[in-house]
């Protein structure tokens, strides 16, 4: 389905798609492009760049996006964005929809200030691939769910991000815009769009640990977080990082102000609350997931963690203490 009825070309002024539409487009636009909304929007914005160069505001917050850039602007907040004075051009893939709960989360560490996230840089590796996301979203976007889902044509080649000059083109004929109109078209893209926050938010280079921290501390977090469901042990982290379990629990607990079982405790924790969240796991399989042996157990800790059992945090739909 297509956004026929879309503006194709930006200006002051111009609204945002309607909230509860999940539209996604892609542009390669001259200098001059400029959209500017005094009020904001009632969706979120997702833009991805893949040539040339933009700037985006949001509110007080300010950025310049690259090639490989991620910026995602929240509801609500005035915002202005276009190519970058002095650019060529910028070429970028947008989409316009509600976010999905789940994926704030990920975004938090990227946070500007007054919900803009800028998600960057991310590693050329994984560029091809969210490339390849963007493609199946503008496809399944089109889908009326009354015949086979839509392949992607990607060429003979490896899909590959561009660079900063080297354009990324549309296939002929097709539009650059789409609108989700039936409900697995619309999820459907948001599973796409799922990929894109996954994979540049998971592999962009996070903010730096605080001055002073050991590298095998560092590592050890990384490890934590990377599978908190994982059987660690206080021995198992010490070997990853070649230190004994009494010198690596005792620089462990210096460094961070709390052990590493207490470490990895809140990051199940975490774990089990995005779950709750975004699935609709059982929350005996939700504590099973996020590698608490004991539903009992975990129950309680998640009582006093958060206030509430699990049960309730899924009800109220919270993110009380991210």
């Amino acid at each position: 389905m297509s956004a026929d009825e879309l503006p194709g070309t930006a200006a002051p002024g111009v609204p945002a798609p309607p909230p509860g539409l999940v539209v996604v487009g892609h542009f390669d636009q001259p200098p001059g492009y400029r959209i500017e909304r005094p009020r904001g929007a009632d969706s979120w914005l997702f833009t991805w760049t893949t040539g040339g160069q933009g700037r985006l505001r949001h509110g007080g917050a300010e950025t310049r996006a690259g090639a490989g850039d991620l910026v995602v602007l929240a509801p609500g907040v005035p915002h202005r964005y276009g190519v970058e004075p002095g650019a060529r051009h910028w070429e970028f893939w947008w989409v316009h929809c509600q976010a999905r709960p789940s994926w704030r989360p990920w975004l938090l560490p990227y946070d500007t200030g007054e919900g803009m996230f800028v998600v960057t840089p991310t590693p050329a590796a994984v560029h091809g691939r969210v490339e390849a996301a963007f493609r199946r979203m503008l496809a399944d976007a089109r889908w009326t769910g009354t015949e086979a889902p839509p392949d992607v044509a990607l060429g003979d080649e490896p899909v590959t991000a561009a660079l900063e000059d080297e354009p990324v083109t549309v296939a002929p004929g097709e539009e650059p815009v789409a609108v989700a109109h039936g409900t697995a078209a619309r999820e459907l893209a948001l599973c796409s769009l799922e990929e894109v926050v996954l994979l540049t938010a998971g592999t962009a280079r996070a903010p730096q640990p605080r001055p002073g921290v050991d590298t095998r501390v560092s590592r050890a977090q990384a490890l934590i977080a990377a599978d908190p469901a994982a059987p660690h042990t206080v021995r198992s982290l010490a070997g990853h990082v070649a230190l004994s379990p009494s010198r690596f629990a005792y620089l462990f607990t210096r460094q961070t102000g709390q052990s590493p079982m207490r470490a990895l405790r809140e990051a199940r924790l975490r774990h089990a609350a995005r779950l709750l969240e975004s699935s609709d796991l059982s929350v005996e399989r939700v504590a099973a997931a996020s590698g608490f042996v004991s539903p009992f157990h975990f129950n309680r800790v998640f009582r006093e963690r958060y206030g509430m059992p699990p049960g309730a945090y899924r009800a109220t739909g919270s993110m009380v203490g991210e």
